[in-house]
């Protein structure tokens, strides 16, 4: 093969390697946005940031593992889940990906330690869904400091008003100093009512770390979740992780750390570890990253 036939071959392969990676570039857009872009928010219509409440920002977002809900956190403390639309339209013979705002509620608050004279500050470094057991949602969100199990759930039912057992007085009324039964036995009685989401939290674990958290994992056992946490402590060959049960359908929790190697010298640290993770299917397989 002559020169010429080898220049020749090689730029009719680089013009195909060409072709084919143009090919197969993914063109990515924007499908939703949520929240205000408009210039008294801060925000030009050119997209330049003018000025943005440090409380809004964003500091970490999550899917659940089924894709129906995402949950935000940000700086303020807070926690905004969306909901994938539930009022079954289709785009272009798919369901529609639209996703609006499902619950709201404050996980952190702003804390003092008097020990060390330090602020900790109630943004939310990372949020992680627990795989469901019942009709509720179970999410973990933590700080600096403290992590939180929440349970969201709906109620759209109530107990319906009424005397229950007791009789009416003479102008309609139930109730006063005298209670008389009415002689009739009414067992309570569940109505409608408009759909409330509620988050409440199940489990605090606080004062577990001596340093930062940094963040969270959730392992493949459904039996006892466990969130691996790791801190900011930098380490020499080793990590500091402490291991939750935090199972939400029990009532009892208990904590341990699994790994705790420091340095003889903690002048020498030279290593910081920033996510710890378990592995999808095998729930005693941690991985660390520094």
């Amino acid at each position: 093969m002559s020169a010429m036939d080898v220049d020749d071959h090689q730029a009719c392969t680089s013009m195909d390697s060409t072709d084919s990676s143009q090919s197969e570039q993914i063109d990515w857009r924007f499908s939703q946005v949520k929240g205000n872009i408009d210039p008294e928010e801060g925000i030009t219509s050119d997209g330049i940031f003018i000025a943005v409440i440090a409380a809004d920002i964003i500091s970490c977002v999550e899917f659940s593992h089924d894709g129906e809900f995402l949950a935000t956190g940000d700086k303020g403390g807070r926690v905004v889940i969306f909901q994938r639309d539930q009022s079954g339209k289709f785009v272009n013979g798919q369901r529609s990906t639209d996703y609006n705002v499902y619950s709201t509620f404050q996980s952190h608050e702003p804390e003092f330690d008097y020990l060390k004279s330090l602020e900790i500050e109630e943004k939310i470094n990372q949020i992680k869904w627990l795989k469901r057991k019942n009709a509720a949602n179970f999410i973990l969100s933590t700080n600096d400091k403290t992590i939180k199990l929440w349970k969201i759930s709906e109620r759209e039912k109530k107990v319906a008003d009424g005397g229950w057992n007791l009789a009416r007085n003479a102008d309609g009324t139930i109730g006063g100093k005298d209670h008389r039964f009415s002689g009739q036995l009414k067992l309570p009685q569940l109505v409608p009512m408009e759909l409330i989401v509620e988050a409440s939290p199940r489990r605090v674990y606080g004062n577990a770390h001596t340093y930062h958290v940094n963040s969270i994992s959730v392992n493949s056992d459904q039996l006892c979740q466990a969130p691996d946490c790791c801190d900011r402590l930098p380490l020499n060959n080793g990590r500091l992780t402490m291991l939750f049960e935090a199972d939400p359908l029990s009532k009892k929790h208990s904590m341990q750390y699994i790994v705790d190697i420091k340095p003889a010298n903690m002048e020498e640290l030279t290593e910081v570890i920033t996510a710890a993770e378990f592995h999808p299917t095998q729930c005693h397989c941690p991985k660390e990253t520094k």
